[in-house]
């Protein structure tokens, strides 16, 4: 009688341990899926796919900060997108005008044939005065300074940050977003592409620049 209440003991310990272990095991499922359901919800503030969308309000973009809370600030999105893309175009711009700029400082430098000798070798040898005076700009080569090299360095570092940002942006793969790109690139370029053309080079130097070449 003895050994079988004492059997009857350990039946009931083991049957209450098995109980209290399936309790502890469920009470920390329960947890573990309570804490997993709490960061997806946290996770889940920001609409973000590498996928094509049309997210517009609680849409993210580069950050967290950057959250879209409404349409109108959507709206605000759309058109810093644009001017990003103008920006682009402007620096782009910049650099061709700051190279033509210095190339016509250095042409400007070159110290001009005294007229007094252009007039006695021109009664001369009339074709070998007209090649000196051509000599300087058909023969000399140009190497910007340090701090002229530095200020074309900083309008490069500026074009290719502003460009890698507009890459950024794109690879969120928003429809609206991208289609301001678009947007961007045909203004920017309109504006700042709206160049002259050389006819007699039939527009080969569109892009490049040339020097000043002096006698036609």
């Amino acid at each position: 009688m003895s050994t079988m209440n004492h059997a009857t003991m350990n039946m009931g310990a083991t049957t209450t341990s098995g109980m209290a272990m399936g309790t502890s095991t469920a009470s920390g499922s329960m947890a573990s899926s309570t804490g997993m359901s709490h960061s997806m919800s946290m996770g889940g503030d920001c609409k973000i796919s590498m996928l094509w969308n049309w997210y517009t309000v609680d849409s993210c973009f580069i950050a967290r900060s950057w959250h879209i809370t409404s349409k109108g600030m959507f709206a605000g999105s759309c058109i810093g997108v644009i001017l990003l893309v103008v920006l682009l175009e402007f620096l782009r711009r910049a650099g061709k005008e700051y190279d033509r700029f210095i190339i016509a400082q250095y042409t400007r430098s070159l110290a001009p044939i005294p007229a007094s000798s252009a007039s006695s070798d021109h009664g001369k040898n009339p074709t070998s005065s007209t090649s000196a005076a051509c000599a300087p700009a058909a023969t000399s080569t140009f190497r910007p300074n340090i701090l002229q090299q530095a200020i074309r360095a900083l309008l490069h570092m500026c074009q290719f940050a502003v460009a890698y940002f507009v890459m950024l942006l794109a690879m969120y793969y928003n429809g609206y977003f991208i289609i301001c790109i678009f947007i961007g690139a045909y203004i920017g370029y309109f504006i700042f592409g709206w160049e002259s053309f050389n006819v007699g080079k039939g527009g080969k130097d569109r892009m490049e620049e040339n020097v000043t070449v002096c006698c036609g």
